[in-house]
């Protein structure tokens, strides 16, 4: 994945930045924080983060009883924005579709952020409408042949890091169980150009996907499909939806 331009410490705003990780430090294990408990998680004092809480509160991103704080349903705008102006989900959301008429299974569209998949489009029959990935899901990339391919086709050192900054969870017993074990996959699904993880993140579900490279063979992305084992072999899955998935990409190249 691309690199993050350097930045001139002149255009820094170190308040927006501390503002972004009050936000962050809200998840699923941490819904509701009291000021003091913010600031630890934000590397801040209890006053600074109350001051940011507060501050987010007025702008109602923030909900509060006055001791506890709590992300409101406005902080969806961020996402929405984004959702709605970038290009790539725009670009691909036509080819999701087609992927779909062509193996009615869902398509979806990922993005590498940090140590998650991140995924952003998707597309699916009706049937298919309250099953699978949301836009805006985050998984640990480890664990989804979207997340592994695009790791696969980024450069080593970038690999490297993303290993050392990254500790690797196990979701089920059949989860690749060290670095080195993920790093061999990862070879292995660079040499072929697609990747298939099975079992990772839950039990009977396969994942098969195939990377979005521009012509500098930079990944943009990947586009993938999520499917039950129990439904078929992984040799006629692979039969079935792989060249799908591979022509869609091929036809993304000289877009991106």
């Amino acid at each position: 994945m691309p690199s993050l331009p350097a930045l001139d410490p002149r255009d820094w705003i170190a308040g927006l930045e501390k503002g972004l990780h009050i936000i962050e430090a809200f998840d699923a294990a941490h819904p509701r924080l009291t000021a003091t408990e913010t600031g630890d998680r934000c590397g801040m004092t209890r006053t600074a983060a109350r001051r940011y809480l507060k501050t987010l509160v007025h702008l109602g991103y923030v909900g509060t009883d006055g001791k506890l704080y709590w992300l409101m349903p406005r902080i969806l705008r961020l996402s929405h924005s984004y959702l709605e102006s970038a290009r790539l989900p725009r670009l691909v959301q036509p080819f999701l579709q087609r992927i779909t008429s062509g193996t009615e299974e869902i398509a979806y569209l990922a993005v590498l952020d940090g140590g998650d998949t991140v995924f952003i489009a998707r597309s699916g029959m009706q049937r298919h409408t309250v099953s699978g990935y949301m836009p805006g899901t985050r998984v640990p990339a480890q664990v989804t042949a979207a997340g592994m391919i695009m790791l696969a086709n980024c450069d080593e050192a970038f690999v490297d890091e993303w290993l050392l900054s990254n500790e690797l969870q196990a979701f089920t017993s059949f989860t690749l169980p060290t670095k080195a074990s993920l790093r061999h996959v990862l070879v292995g699904f660079k040499r072929q150009g697609w990747a298939v993880h099975e079992q990772q993140l839950e039990l009977n579900f396969r994942g098969i996907a195939v990377p979005l490279l521009d012509r500098q063979n930079q990944v943009h992305g990947a586009i993938s499909i999520t499917m039950p084992i129990n439904r078929e072999e992984t040799d006629n899955a692979l039969n079935r939806v792989l060249p799908v998935l591979q022509e869609a990409a091929q036809s993304l190249r000289p877009l991106l």
